[in-house]
């Protein structure tokens, strides 16, 4: 007879769970998917219209407690007290990894501090964790610009436009830079 009982209840639960919540993440991503198909064939007027659907997407942590954290930080954001976003963030981080705007507050916050390693490996989680992020990517870009990197900045715009053809801002800086890293046609 064995000494040892194994507790099949936690096992049985959590098997449950990770069914249980599987699917919705799976409708989320179709939904995304979908976002993003609208998003690559939109007029310009309504590709904003869609960018802020993406967003309001990417907001949604699946917990009021962390929704909370993001909001405290994104005011601390907008009343440039940079230090308490940072900490809001940080909490948020350190509670829901799998969140990427927790990561992506906290670089945005980490770059108005100047503090540019920081946030470049925050803009690295954020991707780590949603590959569409374009936010980021752009972010990445215009640090690749201050650190004198125009082909790695000139890379991350074309990622931009590649998900949102319409992003102006990277549209611009991608034709601000094309002469600097293709050359000038002869």
């Amino acid at each position: 007879m064995s000494v040892f009982h194994i507790n099949l209840k936690p096992i049985v639960a959590a098997a449950a769970l990770t069914v249980w919540f599987s699917a919705p993440v799976a409708a989320q991503s179709e939904g995304m998917d979908d976002l993003f198909a609208r998003l690559k064939s939109a007029e310009p007027a309504d590709a904003a219209l869609i960018e802020r659907e993406i967003e309001m997407e990417w907001r949604k942590s699946g917990s009021p407690a962390m929704d909370l954290l993001l909001k405290r930080g994104r005011e601390a954001m907008e009343a440039e007290d940079f230090a308490a976003a940072i900490d809001h963030f940080t909490a948020l981080s350190d509670h829901a990894p799998g969140f990427a705007e927790g990561w992506h507050g906290r670089a945005q916050a980490y770059v108005r501090t100047e503090r540019m390693g920081p946030a470049v490996a925050d803009l690295k989680r954020v991707l780590s964790i949603n590959p569409r992020q374009f936010h980021a990517i752009y972010g990445l870009g215009t640090l690749f610009e201050q650190i004198d990197r125009p082909d790695q900045a000139y890379d991350a715009y074309r990622l931009v436009l590649d998900l949102y053809p319409h992003h102006e801002d990277a549209q611009e800086r991608l034709n601000r830079l094309e002469k600097d890293v293709n050359g000038v046609e002869l």
